[in-house]
């Protein structure tokens, strides 16, 4: 049966802090740059007007979505969902966010190996973490190192996700800034910010993936001393 578990503070929550703090690091880098206006005056959208010719992608929609920074692109419907703040201001961070999703827009137009995985098994992590834990527990529960087991597999699949997320999302960043250069959309400070953003960003991925293999490790110390 479950109880307080020490170990599960030792090995979980630094997880968890480096999460909390990664997540303060892009709010406050979003923040600092969304209040610098680029030199050229160009919003989200300008930017996303001006850079879609520009790579070829032609067949790209282009649609607002609600919340901060809830930017994307779904490689399903070929559409860039920007939020309002990033396609309405002309600032760094705008322009740096947009080049970024265009960066994903990029790696599915191209193939990009990593992007075609990690879109393949988004269904299976949108159910894996639910099951997985009620497997576990139900191992636990009905003394069943088959079912804990099973548990821990089925948690695999979101730790295999975080990972697989990381080379995705630093090459999008890459696309993103040369693009930046290659047009002319910031100037050399401005992309010293640009670069900013999207490295805080990208701490937001290393942090989910530590997180994700810390309480697989939990998981996995947890099922051995039972």
């Amino acid at each position: 049966m479950f109880y307080f578990d020490p170990l599960y503070f030792v090995i979980v929550l630094p997880g968890f802090l480096l999460a909390l703090w990664a997540q303060a690091k892009v709010r406050g880098a979003y923040k600092k740059y969304t209040q610098i206006p680029n030199s050229r005056q160009l919003t989200g959208l300008a930017a996303a007007q001006q850079l879609i010719p520009a790579l070829g992608l032609n067949n790209l929609n282009v649609e607002g979505t609600p919340g901060e920074l809830s930017d994307h692109y779904d490689p399903r419907s070929k559409t860039l969902r920007l939020s309002q703040g990033v396609a309405r201001e002309p600032s760094i961070a705008s322009v740096a966010i947009v080049s970024h999703e265009l960066g994903h827009a990029m790696q599915d137009a191209t193939g990009y190996g990593p992007l075609k995985l990690r879109s393949a098994i988004v269904p299976a992590v949108q159910v894996s973490p639910m099951i997985a834990y009620a497997l576990f527990m139900a191992g636990f529960i009905f003394s069943s190192p088959s079912l804990t087991n099973i548990g821990i597999l089925f948690f695999g699949v979101t730790v295999l996700f975080s990972l697989i997320t990381l080379p995705v999302e630093f090459d999008a960043s890459r696309r993103g800034l040369k693009m930046l250069e290659s047009n002319s959309l910031l100037t050399v400070n401005e992309m010293d910010g640009a670069k900013a953003v999207l490295r805080a960003a990208a701490l937001t991925y290393v942090a989910a993936a530590v997180q994700a293999l810390l309480t697989l490790l939990y998981l996995l110390s947890r099922s051995r001393r039972r």
